[in-house]
């Protein structure tokens, strides 16, 4: 006789095949998904084309919050020219890590890939989160954040936006799941392959979706979003304004 799984595994182990999200379709942009509400997240800013920039601000989106570290801020000859498209854009630069730091380093090999170690960064870099969160609150119309791929970085900060406002356990799940999937068909399609990352397919990329969005969800549901920014400096009205933006308004 098979042994009984636990409800939430069982659960879990479905959700890799769950209900496709839709996809941003901002001209140029990678892995883009709505949080919820006015917010949103993609893959790295600079795939956005002129268009997909008007698109954005067609959108609402006033803020573009750069989670990247200096370093992977470089330009790439593939990027396309957008002149002077992002002028219409607050764009703030809010690191969520100290790629220095020795036990980050040591944890996150090459990088963040894996929600395993977000737990990890939040307690290694609280202030670096709550800066995050509090550009967010500050925005005056919509955001949007991003990393390098758009999954790990940003699906950190959304799923704390996601536990934020109340969000069930699988909305958590599937966007997560949706990102992991997002960046790997961008590996399928990409001229210059990744230095660390392949294309996977469907046979070796399903359990890396059933684990991972476990941790995701293990993630934030130990944390407590709320209490954990109220900690590190978010105040109860940032929250009013991040929760209004998630077009969540609940008790505090």
């Amino acid at each position: 006789m098979q042994p009984v799984q636990p409800a939430r595994k069982m659960w879990l182990a479905v959700s890799v095949n769950a209900r496709e999200l839709a996809p941003v379709g901002w001209d140029g942009a990678v892995n883009a998904w709505r949080v919820a509400g006015s917010v949103y997240r993609m893959g790295r800013r600079e795939w956005v084309t002129a268009a997909g920039w008007q698109d954005a601000h067609n959108d609402g989106v006033r803020t573009v919050i750069d989670l990247r570290n200096p370093a992977e801020r470089q330009p790439r000859d593939a990027d396309p020219d957008v002149g002077g498209a992002l002028a219409a854009f607050d764009v703030i630069f809010a690191p969520t890590e100290d790629p220095d730091n020795r036990e980050f380093k040591a944890l996150c090999v090459p990088y963040l890939n894996d929600p395993a170690y977000y737990a990890a960064n939040a307690r290694l870099f609280p202030d670096k989160l709550a800066a995050v969160f509090k550009a967010v609150a500050a925005s005056p119309g919509g955001v949007v954040i991003h990393c390098s791929a758009g999954r790990d970085r940003s699906g950190m900060v959304a799923a704390m936006l996601q536990d934020l406002a109340g969000a069930p356990d699988g909305d958590i799940v599937a966007g997560y799941q949706a990102a992991m999937r997002g960046i790997n068909e961008r590996h399928r399609t990409r001229l210059t392959p990744h230095p660390h990352e392949r294309y996977l397919d469907e046979e070796t990329l399903a359990p890396l979706l059933q684990s991972r969005g476990e941790g995701v969800l293990d993630f934030v549901r130990s944390l407590n979003t709320r209490e954990y920014l109220l900690r590190h400096g978010v105040s109860e009205p940032e929250l009013e304004a991040i929760l209004s933006a998630l077009g969540a308004r609940v008790a505090l």
